[in-house]
């Protein structure tokens, strides 16, 4: 999504479109991919103080074998590829479990040398042990964290952005009402430390922030809820159109509708074990 707030009435999208035009609109874009350009002057999202694809091209600039998880399209593991040339790692790889991503990251890296490997999210990593002396992750659906101790070797970084707890919640208690706390408190860092902890690395690093995101029209609240799959299960029109029309006059008369997202940033290690 657009890092930059932008003015609601975009030229391309005035104000006076129906609401059955930009609900067409925003269920017709593909959602294929990490690319979220299509979002410019609908939505936007703050980004995190750290600049994750940055920093990791900065430790890409420091490896010999590298691993992205769940690469998605591919868009943000190039970008940090691009930062850290010409000292790219030797060996590259990446793997996705959604099949629709899987040629376009390995037409967008393979150009870097970047293997793309179609593994499913719940599926143990196809490497062997120790082969990578750097892991890197942008929103993993899951951290299996006992794989990513697995294949990193002794003295190797899991270095990774993940999404927090109750992320973008005031859009998704809008659709599906109040959630458990149980459900609210999932991806806590302090549970994820714990559980990389657990698995044998050393959490060297955690940073989390919660970062204002706004919906400037329906379209753009229909697009990301196809995207991003996991935050309104099975969501579709026909299934949601109450709670879109809803929402509609919401925007129409208020503004944009504010929400919140929550990242935090990891940065473990595998430790070297003397004797």
């Amino acid at each position: 999504m657009a890092e930059q707030r932008t003015q609601r009435t975009h030229p391309m999208h005035p104000t006076h479109r129906t609401f059955e035009d930009l609900v067409a609109e925003g269920a017709a874009v593909p959602t294929e991919g990490w690319d979220f350009s299509w979002f410019e002057g609908r939505a936007t999202e703050a980004r995190p103080s750290w600049g994750y694809a940055r920093a990791a091209g900065g430790r890409l600039a420091r490896a010999a074998a590298a691993l992205d998880i769940q690469t998605g399209g591919g868009e943000v593991f190039d970008f940090a590829l691009g930062t850290a040339a010409p000292d790219r790692p030797r060996l590259l790889a990446a793997t996705e479990g959604w099949p629709p991503n899987v040629p376009k990251a390995s037409a967008l890296l393979g150009a870097r040398g970047v293997v793309v490997v179609a593994s499913p999210e719940d599926a143990p990593l196809p490497f062997a042990d120790g082969t990578f002396d750097l892991v890197l992750s942008r929103h993993p659906v899951r951290a299996d964290w006992a794989e990513i101790a697995r294949v990193l070797r002794p003295g190797g970084t899991y270095f990774a952005q993940h999404v927090g707890p109750a992320s973008v919640f005031e859009l998704v208690e809008f659709f599906l009402g109040p959630q458990p706390e149980a459900v609210r408190g999932g991806r806590h860092p302090d549970a994820e430390r714990a559980a990389a902890e657990a698995a044998g690395l050393e959490v060297a690093g955690l940073r989390a922030e919660r970062l204002r995101m706004e919906f400037h029209d329906i379209a753009a609240v229909v697009h990301f809820l196809r995207k991003v799959v996991w935050l309104v299960p099975g969501f579709t029109v026909e299934a949601y159109e109450p709670q879109l029309r809803a929402l509609h006059r919401r925007i129409e008369t208020e503004g944009p509708f504010v929400a919140h997202s929550s990242r935090h940033l990891f940065d473990a290690r595998r430790p070297v074990r003397r004797p």
